[in-house]
């Protein structure tokens, strides 16, 4: 749908906004998204970036009823585990399980096949199914020594559904992969690394100020027995 230009300019410069705030402020985001809704609800990329603005702001009812709108208008697939995750958001991870299981998934490509699988996986998790967890999340791309920008996130989700059944030991190597693809810290792999081998993080300004305080009153009772020396 083509919209007037001057309508167009306004309706772009919220989905800028959207995408540059999102991470950093969705509540902010979802406010300029909602602006570009009001401007033009017939645009399927409206719709779909006032979806990704109610998801980051865990409005799941909200954002699920977007993406469907978004689908709706282009007919794409791509949009399938997000809305699936929407179903896990509204306590609903049979339906996200069931979603797992549509022709769908097979039209996805294989970032959102993978985006598909940790899904399922955390529906899985949700129902309190950790073994099967660990199973869905089994897989070539998994096994694969290559990486992709899906890599850390499904080696990560391997790890700690990994952990969570109480296999430590694999967790830890898992983990350990997860540190060598993720080079940009998308995760927190390498805190959960040191975690299990028992580093702990020490603050080195906190301490700075823990013992200047500690020298101040050291000084502080120094005076006081000065002075009732001199009394």
């Amino acid at each position: 749908m083509s919209l007037p230009k001057t309508l167009a300019e306004d309706v772009a410069r919220n989905l800028v906004m959207v995408a540059r705030l999102i991470d950093e402020d969705p509540e902010q985001a979802y406010a300029y998204a909602r602006i570009a809704l009001r401007l033009a609800s017939r645009v399927a990329a409206v719709r779909e970036a006032a979806g990704f603005a109610a998801y980051a702001t865990q409005k799941y009812a909200e954002a699920l009823a977007e993406f469907r709108a978004a689908k709706r208008m282009t007919g794409s697939v791509e949009l399938w585990p997000v809305m699936a995750d929407c179903e896990r958001g509204l306590g609903r991870p049979e339906r996200a399980m069931a979603m797992a299981g549509e022709p769908e998934v097979q039209k996805l490509d294989k970032a959102g096949q993978v985006e598909m699988r940790l899904v399922a996986a955390g529906a899985r998790r949700d129902m309190g199914q950790i073994d099967a967890a660990i199973v869905t999340l089994q897989s070539s791309e998994l096994a694969s020594t290559a990486v992709h920008p899906w890599t850390p996130r499904l080696r990560y989700a391997y790890a700690d559904a990994l952990l969570a059944a109480g296999r430590e030991d694999e967790a830890r190597e898992w983990f350990a992969k997860t540190v060598e693809a993720d080079k940009d810290g998308s995760t927190d792999a390498s805190d959960r690394l040191a975690e299990l081998d028992g580093v702990e993080f020490v603050d080195a300004l906190g301490d700075d100020h823990d013992d200047a305080d500690v020298a101040a009153e050291v000084d502080a009772d120094a005076d006081d027995e000065g002075s009732a020396d001199k009394a």
